[in-house]
């Protein structure tokens, strides 16, 4: 099987780093698995590694769409080139590191799923865009609830395109989309998958690491970043990337509808949020050794229990 690292956890809880410090040692590569650094341009407010932070390992799945050009980039596609890169990495014996806090890219890189390959019917996918500009996003969701409810249940009403594609699969193929999916899991994994998870047990501590990351951003010029990706048409409005924590409260500002103070202090409330979400979607998961950095006095001590775990399990030498 193809041996591969998943580094997981909420946001501002030192992924990036650990998956850093394990490459160096161990010959590997980082693959982000984090659903808005895939934007071009999109650097602040994503928190995206800057070139002195990877430390010379080289890191993939970054800066691949933009935003200026493009607003689809599904799931789907996201697995599928991740996976070729796995494929490269391996073949040049080094080891794959998935980083990052998507848990949807992850679980599917790491599972066996295959998506449906359903052809897409732009008429009926603007049939029901339409009808959510008519009657909002909550109603296209009961037609998924009624459909498909487990679908549904994964799924946040407001993620309009998830729930329209759901409704696609279903009206290409007359199979429910999570039908789909368990048929996918149903078979084996390809991938042998040591999995670490960084969460704090204290978590108020979690939550100054996620308001000191929010004020470094804007110490950083988050700001500046919104206004000139504003400015050059690159940021628009009502797209996902736009849709991204940090963008939209900054956005929300720029436009006259809160205060400076307000709009970061909203990015502080939902990043704290989108935290909770991640860590609910993870713990679901009892394959995760979590590591605590709040028990360890210096971040090493991390990084040497993970060399540690992966040497008992075989999966490669200390370098």
């Amino acid at each position: 099987m193809k041996k591969l690292i998943a580094i997981v956890g909420p946001t501002a809880s030192g992924k990036s780093a650990l998956a850093v410090a394990l490459a160096k040692r161990i010959n590997g590569e980082v693959i982000s698995c984090d659903s808005m650094q895939i934007y071009k341009h999109l650097d602040i407010g994503t928190a995206k590694p800057a070139e002195n932070e990877k430390e010379g390992v080289i890191h993939h799945m970054l800066d691949i769409v933009d935003p200026a050009v493009t607003d689809s980039y599904s799931c789907a596609e996201f697995v599928s080139d991740a996976r070729r890169i796995i494929d490269d990495v391996l073949s040049r014996g080094s080891i794959p590191i998935l980083c990052g806090g998507t848990g949807l890219y992850i679980d599917n890189i790491t599972s066996s799923t295959e998506f449906s390959d359903a052809d897409t019917d732009l008429e009926y996918r603007e049939s029901l865009f339409e009808l959510a500009r008519e009657k909002g996003n909550e109603y296209i969701y009961s037609i998924l609830e009624e459909i498909d409810p487990e679908s549904a249940a994964a799924t946040h009403p407001n993620n309009l395109k998830r729930v329209i594609r759901a409704l696609e699969i279903f009206h290409a193929t007359g199979v429910k989309k999570s039908e789909w999916d368990k048929r996918s899991h149903e078979k084996e994994s390809e991938y042998d998958t040591v999995y670490f998870g960084l969460n704090f047990n204290s978590r108020e501590k979690l939550y100054e690491r996620i308001d000191r990351r929010v004020d470094i951003m804007m110490e950083d010029g988050l700001l500046n970043e919104v206004r000139n990706l504003l400015d050059k048409n690159i940021l628009r409005k009502g797209t996902t990337a736009a849709q991204a924590i940090g963008y939209k409260e900054i956005i929300e500002y720029i436009d006259g509808k809160a205060t400076l103070e307000e709009a970061v202090d909203k990015v502080k409330r939902e990043s704290r949020r989108y935290a909770k979400r991640q860590l609910t979607w993870f713990k679901r998961n009892e394959k995760i050794l979590w590591l605590y950095p709040d028990e360890c006095a210096e971040f090493k001590i991390i990084v040497n229990n993970a060399l540690k775990h992966l040497t008992g399990l075989g999966f490669c030498d200390i370098m």
